[in-house]
């Protein structure tokens, strides 16, 4: 069993935590890829904590959640936010009632299908490419935050597949509307929840271009959460 390596992010000196967000990175990514999403969460007041990609040791990652989502140390609402294989894991820490998950924000979740071999031949430039089209986070993951040939190629461990529909917690669904890795046609009927879509938005879409509609969409529905599992309406549009 692998030991998982968490990265911390913590709110502003001088303020309460509002909550502890989880994030699962997807195949092939480090925490790395998540310090600029890590870092703008946390400055609105949520502690987060991330974990690199899960499916190196999925047994090593349910472990390591687990333990993150019963600290007393890290404040409530707790919620997971996954990334591509990182949503279907919090799907199924979801599915497995783990103790202390309160809601679950799912980002680029995959369709679970068999790629064409032409696909998984693409080079690192065309992967990157199909992640992000934001020239910061593509030069993150040129710096070594993922693992080229990961997203095309990695296979999705079974364990993972299937239980949306055994999911009765609050959810929110972003995803990309240009995500050519898991289109949004194909991938919106397996969200439990409502979905985001992301005008323009490709397969890393917290990292992609329009990051901050993404973090601003994610730190509404974390308001909402903190005044109960129902989510009540903050903020109407009135004309």
């Amino acid at each position: 069993m692998l030991a998982f390596m968490t990265t911390a992010y913590d709110e502003p000196s001088g303020i309460a935590a509002r909550g502890t967000v989880l994030v699962a990175a997807g195949r092939g990514e480090t925490e790395a890829a998540y310090e600029r999403f890590g870092r703008r969460i946390a400055a609105d007041g949520y502690r987060v904590r991330v974990l690199p990609d899960v499916t190196a040791d999925l047994e090593a990652g349910f472990a390591e959640a687990g333990k993150l989502l019963v600290d007393d140390a890290l404040p409530g609402p707790r919620v997971v936010v996954g990334s591509d294989t990182g949503a279907l894991f919090a799907l199924t820490l979801a599915a497995r009632r783990a103790p202390g998950l309160d809601a679950l924000i799912l980002a680029g979740l995959p369709v679970a299908t068999p790629r064409p071999a032409s696909v998984n031949l693409l080079g690192w430039a065309a992967e990157v490419e199909a992640r992000t089209a934001c020239p910061n986070h593509q030069r993150v993951l040129g710096s070594g935050a993922a693992t080229p040939g990961a997203l095309l190629s990695a296979q999705i461990p079974t364990e993972l597949i299937g239980h949306a529909g055994n999911v009765a917690l609050p959810t929110l669904g972003v995803h990309g509307d240009a995500d050519t890795v898991s289109p949004l046609a194909e991938a919106s009927a397996h969200y439990p929840g409502p979905v985001v879509a992301i005008t323009g938005g490709r397969h890393d879409v917290l990292n992609d271009v329009t990051h901050r509609t993404v973090a601003a969409t994610i730190i509404l529905f974390l308001e909402r959460l903190r005044l109960g599992a129902d989510l009540p309406v903050i903020a109407t549009v009135r004309s």
